[in-house]
């Protein structure tokens, strides 16, 4: 299976449910990203940096390139590798309902890389 993006991965034969995690609520999900929307490059985080940082850099990327709250909640979870992605995997179906919601969900996960 590939890391990085999640929207990269690919269904294989014995993945479980949890490997094709959809923790956003259905009114997330069924809003689209619009077609011409150019994607910016954003870094990964690997959990291992700030993720304070990691949101900054984020927004500002997501305000650059026009990112409204839909493409934010959407593209945040582009950015997870590794033990990050695990954790996105984990949360249950249909929980997620906002961005500030799942950026306060993220940072508490990982507060203990603040300052490093």
């Amino acid at each position: 299976m590939p890391t990085g993006s999640t929207f990269a991965r690919e269904r294989s034969p014995g993945m479980s449910s949890r490997d094709d995690p959809k923790p956003f609520s259905q009114q997330i999900m069924d809003e689209s990203v619009p077609p011409h929307y150019i994607t910016p490059k954003i870094a990964l985080f690997t959990s291992v940096e700030d993720p304070e940082n990691h949101l900054k850099a984020f927004r500002a990327q997501m305000i650059l390139s026009g990112g409204s709250d839909a493409i934010q909640r959407k593209m945040f979870m582009s950015t997870f590798t590794g033990t990050t992605l695990q954790w996105f995997s984990g949360i249950s179906d249909g929980h997620m309902t906002s961005f500030p919601q799942f950026s306060r969900m993220f940072k508490e996960q990982f507060s203990m890389n603040k300052g490093t």
